[in-house]
């Protein structure tokens, strides 16, 4: 009689973020803020998988781990992200989101408290852009060859 496989999920690290912003400063240097984190864009459509990884915020404590976490999406109207699950596994939390307009960039902020007190608040960009192929308005603009034009948003440019 044939037993059913069991699988274990694995998060995706294609949309793997890792904090920066515990590097030595050399004496003397003035710190710089570094870059906003950011994940890559998601289709509205899409739901997945994204990591934020806190490892140097417990660089040599390897005990500590995540122990609460609150997480907010702004703006956050209807049709706006949603984040449908969370989970962690020691320093790495997973969302998973859903939703969202294109042409927005969300800001995802999750604040973090770790077993052994330490807390954190970090902030994710996360672009929502239209990847998938959609339904193109019957006064799109369209070029000889049968090409949808569209904005920097990738929404369809409309005729009047």
């Amino acid at each position: 009689m044939p037993t059913p496989a069991n699988h274990v999920w694995k998060p995706s690290n294609a949309r793997l973020v890792t904090l920066d912003s515990f590097v030595p400063v050399p004496r003397g240097s003035v710190a710089v803020a570094p870059p906003p984190l950011s994940w890559p864009a998601k289709d509205p459509g899409d739901i997945l998988d994204y990591i934020i990884d806190i490892s140097p915020a417990v660089l040599g404590n390897d005990s500590d781990a995540v122990a609460t976490l609150d997480v907010s999406v702004s703006p956050s109207n209807p049709g706006d992200v949603v984040v449908q699950s969370t989970t962690t596994d020691g320093t790495r939390i997973v969302l998973w989101l859903t939703q969202g307009q294109a042409g927005t960039v969300y800001t995802v902020t999750l604040s973090i408290a770790t077993i052994s007190g330490r807390f954190l608040e970090r902030s994710v960009l996360l672009p929502v852009l239209m990847l998938s192929s959609p339904t193109v308005p019957p006064n799109a603009i369209i070029t000889a060859t049968g090409v949808v034009i569209t904005d920097q948003n990738g929404n369809p440019v409309l005729s009047s």
